[in-house]
């Protein structure tokens, strides 16, 4: 056997991938596209990076009623302590992941009947999908006033029915009253954001392909099968994204609950983002405040990452 036919014949062996550049490598190759983002960075940095550092800064120190910035005295975790420790910490966490994920819960829900039910054709589907959209376009604060007048106890639509189909003696008391206050946000808040699931699940089941839903039925799958083993599994990632946008979105909504409750009665409706403004604005408490912003802020990051995992664990990485 010669050489060249026992080198013909040897295995080949792959060539090492070539390690990944870092990332301080790669803006240093790329530096000149970075100018041309360079003013919008600018922009980030003043709009977006000084008020996150100001807001840390500030949650070590004890700031004085008088506004006095100078007059700020440093105390360390002690912001952070007092809230983790406190009673009312622990009322507001479980009121705050009450209305996150029962609104997260129903919106979903709602928003992938209403899905569901428009993805096929009938005569007015457009109208139809047109007033679905109208609670998302609405503004959150008209909704709210709105849903006040609804709930109202004496003058309101939804206790008038109660008794006038006897449901109830009297006109029963959404808003104020402490075990129906939080409940009655949740609902209104569904009612605004329904819309929004419908949407982006309305989309997704567009790239569903018809082929295999046939495919299935020929195969005498039912409705119920078709849905968990074809619709779901393709709806996966518009999902997990809309899951996470939703969770996002009630985690820091603030019109809905301030408007129409103030976070009241005696708290049962005061969930996080209430909760901070009321510390700083009504009893002009920045540092507790800006401690309690900054709890917020980590969950929220924390859910920005799984957000921005979920948008890109479809993409491969360049070699």
């Amino acid at each position: 056997m010669t050489m060249a036919a026992a080198q013909e014949d040897a295995p080949r062996t792959r060539a090492a991938p070539r390690p990944r550049p870092g990332l301080m490598r790669r803006i240093i190759r790329h530096r000149a596209d970075y100018l041309y983002i360079l003013p919008a960075f600018a922009v980030m940095l003043l709009v977006i990076g000084y008020p996150i550092y100001d807001t840390v800064y500030l949650s070590f120190f004890n700031t004085p009623p008088s506004l006095a910035m100078a007059d700020k005295t440093y105390v360390g975790l002690d912001n952070y302590s007092r809230i983790l420790t406190s009673d009312s910490f622990r009322e507001v966490t479980v009121n705050t992941l009450i209305w996150t994920v029962f609104s997260t819960f129903f919106a979903f829900v709602l928003g992938l009947g209403a899905a569901l039910s428009l993805n096929t054709y009938f005569a007015g589907r457009g109208l139809l999908r047109g007033l679905f959209l109208i609670p998302y376009v609405i503004s959150a604060v008209a909704a709210s006033y709105v849903w006040r007048w609804l709930y109202h106890s004496d003058f309101g639509v939804f206790g008038a029915l109660s008794v006038a189909f006897g449901i109830t003696d009297t006109p029963i008391n959404f808003l104020d009253n402490v075990h129906t206050s939080l409940p009655s946000l949740i609902v209104v808040n569904v009612w605004k954001e329904f819309p929004f699931a419908m949407i982006m699940l309305l989309a997704g089941l567009q790239t569903v392909p018809d082929e295999l839903h046939r495919a299935a039925r020929v195969d005498g799958a039912g409705t119920w099968q078709r849905f968990w083993h074809i619709t779901m599994p393709h709806l996966k990632g518009v999902t997990l994204v809309t899951v996470l946008l939703l969770l996002v979105t009630n985690l820091n909504g603030f019109t809905i609950p301030w408007i129409m409750t103030g976070g009241g009665p005696a708290g049962s409706s005061d969930i996080w983002i209430t909760q901070i403004y009321q510390l700083a604005f009504g009893r002009i408490r920045f540092g507790l405040a800006s401690a309690y912003s900054v709890i917020l802020f980590v969950v929220m990051m924390g859910l920005g990452y799984f957000y921005v995992r979920a948008l890109t664990q479809g993409e491969r990485r360049p070699e």
